[in-house]
């Protein structure tokens, strides 16, 4: 048996310890925080009402005073300056940039007849000197033309002169008389245009329905090569440098300003891939490659270029068993042009060339095609220059020195 001989007291009751204060804690928090977020995901106006009844009767009364209003300030008009450098440059340029009207005849409607419009595009004038408006515009805009109509800004119609055109760099300079508000563009340089750079197109998209249309991008590239085919054969003939944008070029766009920041003509505006599937990439001639045809245009009334005189195709276009049997070439030759016709008394004729004949080099420079022959010619040299020309023959490689001419 035991004794106890203290009297009976009451024992102390465990403390809770920290652990299990944390698992009550912590749910708690949580509680609160996403029963707080749910207050606002479902009104998110409270704070805001919160804020506004803690604003005083007297400052509310110092608010709308300030502000002129009795009640919010959704009844009060926005004012916001759009006079900017931008604006100013385009309200100066613009004039320049005209609308340019294709006008054909019908031969079977008679000379007195009036003729349709064939096509529309756009202009630059680039020149105003005694008396006279000088306007260039793209060869595609006015090919085939009886007659060409400008527009002007103001929409008065006259009537322009078509000087000269060239195919190749599809350029074209119109002249017509002077009136004394026509004023020229200022012409800048495509040499020290960097990708990212601001461009700004003008034209007349849709021809006179659109009129002056202004569209902002940048310089996307610089130096792009892009194929020409002018009898759409489905091979090229030819290859443009241009400089790409992303500034919006329409039909009817063509042969408009593409201006820098300062208003400078930097291109102007020729091609774009019309595809559902590409958006945002337009083109234009440089101004710095521009420039000396239409000068040649303006002299001559045409661009003067060397040539072999003769009617040439890529063998690439060939079959292979073409190349081994017909033009006999060996099997290291991999790119030429073939001669189909050569015509008679010019450089190559002159100097014996015959048809199947395989050009495969000028002045020892490669010949792959048709469009690196013609770079040589119209690009390295001029009329009277002489060229070396590597062909074959019956599978013979041959060398003939040709004097080039005039066409």
């Amino acid at each position: 048996m035991e004794y106890n001989d203290q009297p009976n007291q009451p024992q102390p009751e465990p403390k809770p310890d920290k652990e299990n204060k944390r698992k009550w804690l912590v749910p708690l928090l949580s509680g609160i925080i996403i029963g707080g977020i749910l207050v606002l995901l479902i009104n998110p106006d409270f704070l805001h009402r919160e804020n506004a009844e803690q604003i005083s009767p007297a400052a509310e009364d110092e608010t709308n005073e300030n502000t002129g209003d009795s009640g919010g300030l959704e009844d009060q008009p926005l004012q916001v300056d759009v006079s900017t450098q931008l604006t100013d440059i385009i309200e100066q340029v613009t004039p320049a940039v005209v609308g340019i009207t294709n006008i054909q005849q019908n031969v079977s409607w008679g000379a007195d007849a009036d003729g349709i419009e064939a096509g529309t595009g756009s202009g630059v004038i680039y020149k105003v000197e005694d008396d006279e408006t000088y306007i260039v515009t793209n060869h595609h805009v006015i090919e085939d033309a009886d007659s060409v109509e400008v527009i002007m800004h103001d929409e008065t119609h006259l009537e322009a002169e078509l000087i000269g055109s060239d195919l190749f760099t599809d350029l074209a300079v119109l002249k017509m008389e002077s009136r004394n508000e026509d004023k020229a563009i200022e012409i800048g340089t495509s040499e020290s245009l960097k990708v990212g750079e601001p461009a700004i197109a003008i034209g007349n998209p849709l021809g006179a329905y659109l009129s002056s249309t202004v569209t902002q991008g940048v310089i996307s590239g610089m130096e792009r090569t892009i194929p020409m085919d002018f009898n759409f054969d489905g091979q090229p003939d030819w290859q443009a440098e241009v400089i790409q944008t992303d500034a919006a070029i329409n039909p009817g766009n063509s042969g408009g300003a593409l201006i820098n920041l300062y208003g400078q003509l930097i291109g102007i505006n020729s091609m774009k891939i019309n595809e559902e599937a590409v958006e945002g990439i337009g083109f234009a001639i440089p101004i710095d490659s521009a420039i000396p045809v239409i000068q040649e245009l303006e002299e001559n009334g045409e661009v003067v270029r060397p040539y072999l005189g003769v009617e040439i195709y890529s063998i690439e276009e060939l079959p292979q068993y073409e190349w081994r049997n017909t033009l006999q070439l060996p099997v290291e030759v991999e790119g030429g042009v073939y001669v189909w016709s050569v015509e008679n008394l010019s450089p190559a004729d002159k100097a014996g060339m015959e048809q199947y004949d395989v050009i495969v080099a000028l002045d020892g420079v490669p010949v792959h095609n048709t469009i690196d022959l013609r770079k040589i010619l119209y690009e390295d040299k001029e009329v009277g220059d002489s060229v070396t020309v590597d062909y074959y023959r019956d599978g013979e490689l041959n060398q003939a020195e040709i004097e080039l001419e005039v066409q």
